[in-house]
């Protein structure tokens, strides 16, 4: 029997988040599932809450099915399960915040009781230990504060997602390296749950997470921390806990301080959030996002990189941009500074008329397309001919996604049918799992040296595309900035163990691949083109070649 992976754990995650929450969003406003404006929030208009269908239910269907007579995953699973109920319920009727502790103590019980996973060694301590009696209460304690931190974090487009993606691309990384399986396992597929989300919540978002989504995943961050820390690998600091979960943590924490000090209602929600304060000191939405995914790439990177210092020197690493972002805020809204948006425009005005210029030139307008129209077909069609093998479940796959696409292409629904849309990121993806892992020839070095030069020269075509082309159907978003950290994140990683490697080739072509992809989805506006021929040509090559026709 074949064994579900951590790669195909990714892809069916993420599949199954991008195909769960269009048809919900469908009746999510007779479900009640609707996000309505008020004074504290800043969307303008209403916005169905059920982007955490698509987190909750990619994450951990995929998970059950990859190992489901495990107690530990069989624990995470069952409580992120109630998470989601009681998150449902709350985005539906909003329940009050009694009910939701009730919720969140009860999943917290599951993984703590039926699952054992919980603290025995806490910071500064050295050998000494927590009996079981004292640490069980203690992680019920902890796991429901990180619950609500990333809850309460979910207040900007793409903001906790985001916060999250970080987190669980640097704990998996640290269960890849302390050879967990589980921790890499759960820690992908949350990766692909929040990545399907997000092809809808980038800002402006047409869908939010809701509880039913935030809720799930702050309990995921915070089971893999203390699994990763006091199972999977004991050796890395304690502490690696704080840098891990990020600036969630620390805001609820002083949210919470500046709530008691000015006599307010501890539960009651307020404008006193990161993202709030950024956005009255004049930051715009865009800005805001950017700042704090920022600060969260840090943390969570010092998390890898100090992961077998001393508990002070990873404390201290975590205070110190902690203590140092707040005193910057606090500084910034004692003075009433204000951000003006004009500042900088005189020094950059020779740079921008130069870039002016040159997004007028014809040559500059047509090259990226040129090259992006034709790198990506020849990369595909690389990945399906030029390999070695292909593996009969990826042909199981591709012969699917042909015939969809070939009858799609039939009754004339390519250019707006979603499943098309799905098998051309499919076909993308996998033309380069296949050249990464199963690059043909005795001498594969050329094939993956012209497989370099395609990605780079569809990085510098998508790097000029955005600057030169005047199309707002491919504008920037906070989500690309977020991508970007996730690639650097993941060479730094790289770095640190060369059996990642491999890993890290597959994610960074990808991320190309796809946004190459995404610009001529934007482009295309007949069922007969370039990239739906291309991407049937290498399914259809991909399904023979793993059949062994």
């Amino acid at each position: 029997m074949h064994t579900i992976g951590p790669f195909e754990l990714l892809v069916l995650a993420a599949t199954a988040s991008m195909l769960i929450i269009p048809p919900v969003w469908r009746v999510a406003p007779r479900l009640g599932l609707v996000d309505v404006p008020d004074a504290r929030k800043v969307h303008n208009a209403p916005v169905p809450r059920v982007g955490g269908w698509g987190i909750t239910l990619g994450t951990l269907v995929p998970l059950f099915l990859w190992r489901h007579a495990d107690p530990v995953v069989q624990s995470y699973v069952l409580g992120g399960l109630v998470l989601f109920v009681f998150g449902v319920w709350d985005d539906a009727r909003e329940i009050g915040h009694w009910a939701k502790f009730a919720g969140q103590i009860l999943a917290a019980l599951i993984v703590v009781y039926y699952g054992e996973v919980y603290v025995t060694s806490v910071p500064f301590l050295g050998d000494s230990t927590l009996s079981p009696a004292l640490g069980r209460p203690f992680t019920v304690f902890a796991l429901v504060g990180a619950i609500n931190a990333v809850n309460h974090s979910d207040g900007l487009d793409g903001l906790a997602a985001g916060e999250c993606l970080l987190s669980l691309i640097a704990l998996g990384s640290l269960g890849y390296l302390a050879g967990s399986p589980l921790v890499l396992a759960v820690a992908l597929a949350a990766v692909g749950g929040i990545v399907g989300f997000l092809r809808y919540n980038s800002h402006p978002a047409r869908v939010f997470m809701g509880d039913a989504g935030s809720q799930v995943l702050g309990l995921t961050v915070a089971f893999l921390a203390v699994y990763l820390t006091q199972v999977a690998d004991t050796a890395v600091s304690v502490a690696l806990v704080l840098p891990a979960i990020g600036l969630p943590l620390a805001d609820i924490l002083v949210v919470l301080w500046r709530r008691v000090r000015g006599g307010m209602n501890w539960f009651r929600a307020t404008r006193n959030h990161v993202h709030h304060r950024l956005l009255d000191l004049g930051f715009r939405h865009y800005a805001s996002v950017v700042i704090i995914y920022s600060i969260q790439a840090l943390l969570v990177v010092s998390a890898v990189l100090l992961r077998y210092e001393s508990d002070l020197v990873v404390m201290g690493a975590y205070l110190l941009v902690i203590v140092g972002l707040f005193t910057a805020l606090g500084w910034a809204e004692r003075r009433n500074w204000r951000h003006d948006l004009r500042q900088g425009k005189t020094t950059l005005g020779r740079l921008s008329g130069t870039l002016e210029r040159l997004a007028r030139s014809r040559v500059m307008r047509a090259a990226p397309r040129v090259l992006i129209s034709t790198a990506v077909p020849t990369f595909m069609l690389l990945g399906s001919v030029a390999v070695a093998k292909v593996p009969r479940d990826v042909a199981i796959i591709a012969a699917l996604l042909a015939l969809i696409v070939a009858a799609e292409i039939g009754r004339a629904r390519a250019v707006e049918s979603t499943l098309v849309r799905l098998a051309v990121y499919v076909a993308a993806i996998t033309s380069v799992y296949l050249l990464i892992n199963y690059p043909g020839g005795a001498t594969p070095r050329p094939l993956q040296m012209v497989a370099l030069v395609l990605v780079g020269a569809l990085a510098a075509a998508i790097g000029g595309y955005v600057k030169f082309v005047s199309d707002d159907r491919f504008g920037t978003t906070p989500t690309d900035y977020l991508i970007l950290f996730v690639v650097l994140a993941l060479l730094i990683f790289g770095n640190l163990d060369i059996g990642v490697r491999g890993i890290v080739e597959i994610v960074v072509y990808g991320v190309v691949l796809l946004y190459s992809c995404e610009v001529l989805i934007g482009l295309t506006f007949r069922r007969w083109n370039i990239l739906h021929l291309s991407t049937l040509a290498s399914l259809t090559v991909m399904a023979f070649r793993g059949a062994g026709i």
